[in-house]
């Protein structure tokens, strides 16, 4: 254990110099202000940061301050978020924002218990932003960082595990430097984005190899180590691309499980051939009069593989059931989930 300890102390001496010399400008880098910090993090969140760019820019434009978070409204929110995925984030995100104006006059409390407690708030979350905005010694242990230490360390513990994350938290704020915790948490997050990345690792201008047991050993292919992962469910649906007057039916998704009151394409379970799907239109009150084209697009969430087939059917009537959106509006008004927006390239 001490020698372990004394491998994390080293690293604020090397990496904060490294960050200083090498460190991504990002829009949320120019920033301690926690709101503008929060929302980064949430976003960046299982998505890339080069996605992110763009609609941390656009959300802040719209939604400045805790306070017009709190009031926006369902619609703004997940067009805001539309393409993002995981829209249960903006949603608690929403919460979250309304707790702070309720509980603590609208100020983003500083304490990590407070923070902590706030909704889809976690252990890192929490820590980027009590070390980043109020230079707390309080660790942000993801999976770049886990792999960090484990490859440092040379640690063949399974990262999923929850000890695992506690254990590499408890030797990290042990050793964050007094002034510059946010600087040693940017540092970390940096080096695990882009030096020692999951595959082929750039060891040769990594700030810690000297020290890092994995690069002397030559096992950073086998590091970290992950619990094996459940296989994906496949599910097959039918998508009916339902066109009348220029415009596509669109209903609402219900209030609860996947992709929850988003806008979708009128869908169905099952794959159905180009007849079955003409008489699926007609029960539905569209009065098909042409099949265009036959699309197939697959979309993977964290469990679920969805296979798709979709009809794109010209019809003589909108019917009432549907709310009926041209293009330009399913691109500017209506939060169309990345699942069913991939069909409008078509």
């Amino acid at each position: 254990q001490q020698e372990i300890q004394t491998q994390y102390s080293r690293l604020p001496e090397l990496l904060l110099p490294w960050y200083r010399a090498n460190a991504r400008d990002l829009p949320w880098r120019r920033t301690k202000e926690p709101y503008r910090v929060w929302v980064s993090e949430i976003m960046l969140q299982q998505t890339r940061v080069e996605a992110v760019r763009g609609y941390y820019d656009r959300f802040l434009t719209a939604l400045p301050d805790i306070a017009s978070l709190s009031s926006a409204s369902e619609e703004t929110l997940l067009k805001l978020w539309e393409g993002l995925g995981y829209y249960s984030r903006v949603r608690n995100l929403q919460k979250a924002a309304k707790t702070i104006m309720l509980e603590h006059g609208g100020v983003f409390p500083q304490d990590y218990k407070s923070v902590r407690a706030l909704r889809v708030i976690g252990d890192y979350t929490a820590g980027a932003i009590c070390s980043i905005c109020f230079e707390q010694p309080r660790a942000a242990v993801d999976g770049n960082v886990l792999r960090i230490m484990a490859r440092i360390t040379e640690d063949f513990s399974p990262i999923d595990l929850q000890e695992t994350k506690e254990k590499v938290a408890a030797y990290l704020e042990n050793v964050y430097p007094a002034g510059e915790c946010g600087t040693f948490t940017q540092s970390l997050m940096e080096l695990g984005a882009c030096v020692c990345t999951p595959r082929s690792p750039k060891c040769d201008i990594c700030p810690v190899k000297d020290f890092c047991f994995a690069s002397k050993n030559g096992t950073q292919a086998e590091l970290p180590v992950k619990l094996p992962k459940k296989e994906k469910r496949v599910e097959e649906r039918t998508v009916y691309l339902l066109e009348c007057d220029g415009a596509f039916a669109i209903e609402k998704r219900g209030e609860k499980g996947l992709l929850s009151g988003l806008w979708q394409f009128p869908n169905a379970l099952g794959r159905k051939s180009p007849d079955a799907a003409l008489q699926a239109a007609e029960a539905l009150g569209v009065q098909p009069a042409e099949l265009c084209r036959e699309v197939h697009k697959i979309h993977i969430f964290t469990h679920i593989r969805w296979e798709m087939t979709g009809y794109h059917i010209r019809c003589r009537v909108k019917d009432n059931s549907f709310t009926w959106a041209t293009p330009e509006m399913l691109r500017t008004t209506y939060a169309l989930p990345t699942a069913f927006r991939i069909f409008l390239d078509e």
